[in-house]
């Protein structure tokens, strides 16, 4: 090779004209494929070194449309648990052999378009979203048309192609609800959540059913807000404004809950003793605090497990389960 040729990159040809075969066999070889001889193998992985040639994996995806970034869609990474649940799905990710790109949407579908349409751009292998707030089917499924396999997870966009992981939500609230009746208690409200996303109307049909097997009022109030402490202050002060007679709340989330206890304690109330709270996620936090608060657990890693485990029978081609529930578990504390 003369000395212009060493100045200049090297590139794929120089490789191929190197190993005295064609370009075609270089980039089998590069892409590990099983369709090239080993003596073949051999001269190009000896052109590759002798010459120093690096293989740009980036340029390499752009022209085949596959890369091994996998979009992490996430609906709000202020939410502790988002948190959590986006570290279960990273490290599962990674043992995939992939590498996890984490965004943030803010609940917000807007955004939530906007960036997906960017990692588009990134030829990224696969979606894994928590939907924003009144998530069109329509636009998920044009998502799954257009080549991208896509899974949601927490929240389902009912009857979407796309596969979805969720906790049993009405499991969770029918098991703790069940557990303040069994103490005697009748008048309970659920509090949090709003109708745009899936998870409150499962988490309202669990404290629900829970009431009606036990001859219970459905009726109870159910106070919406938003997914946040402030949401859970508010949810509160209109739920005692109007309904004194409340001895016990069942939280949409554990961050409904501290909201509620904060505002409880406003009112003169004493969390766990006048009122009775239990709360959904179970964050880190929530055995620390005072009281301790009774919460539904559930389990991130697992989430993240089942999600890698679907999105491996994606990309294998394989027809992974169109609904995944996984359990959760009532860990009882002094606020109950």
């Amino acid at each position: 090779m003369n000395n212009d040729k060493k100045l200049a990159k090297v590139t794929i040809f120089d490789v191929a004209e190197e190993a005295q075969v064609s370009k075609s066999t270089v980039s089998l070889v590069l892409t590990h494929s099983d369709k090239v001889s080993d003596k073949s193998k051999e001269k190009v992985l000896k052109a590759i070194e002798k010459l120093g040639y690096v293989y740009n994996r980036d340029a390499a995806a752009l022209r085949s449309k596959k890369s091994n970034l996998v979009a992490l869609v996430i609906n709000d990474l202020t939410n502790p648990y988002s948190a959590q649940l986006a570290v279960g799905l990273e490290k599962h990710i990674y043992a995939l052999g992939m590498v996890p790109m984490l965004v943030n949407t803010g609940e917000d579908f807007s955004r939530q378009r906007q960036v997906v349409n960017t990692l588009k751009e990134y030829n990224v292998c696969a979606f894994v979203m928590v939907p924003a707030p009144s998530t069109p089917r329509e636009w998920l499924d044009q998502l799954a048309d257009s080549g991208f396999p896509v899974i949601t997870i927490m929240r389902e966009v009912a009857f979407a192609k796309a596969p979805c992981i969720l906790p049993d939500n009405k499991k969770g609230t029918h098991l703790a609800t069940t557990h303040l009746i069994e103490q005697g208690i009748k008048d309970i409200a659920f509090l949090g959540g709003t109708p745009e996303i899936s998870d409150y109307h499962e988490r309202l049909s669990g404290f629900q059913s829970a009431l009606k097997l036990n001859g219970l009022n459905e009726a109870q109030p159910a106070i919406a807000a938003p997914t946040n402490r402030q949401g859970g202050r508010e949810a509160f002060n209109t739920l005692i404004a109007n309904h004194k007679e409340i001895k016990a709340i069942v939280c949409f989330s554990d961050v409904i809950a501290y909201g509620a206890i904060e505002a409880m304690r406003e009112h003169g109330l004493v969390p766990g003793e006048d009122i009775k709270v239990v709360g959904f996620d179970d964050l880190q936090d929530s055995q620390l605090m005072k009281p301790a608060l009774t919460s539904v657990r559930i389990d991130a890693d697992d989430i993240g497990k089942r999600t890698c485990h679907t999105l491996s029978e994606i990309l294998n081609k394989s027809q992974p389960a169109v609904r995944t529930l996984v359990d959760v578990s009532l860990q009882i504390r002094e606020s109950s």
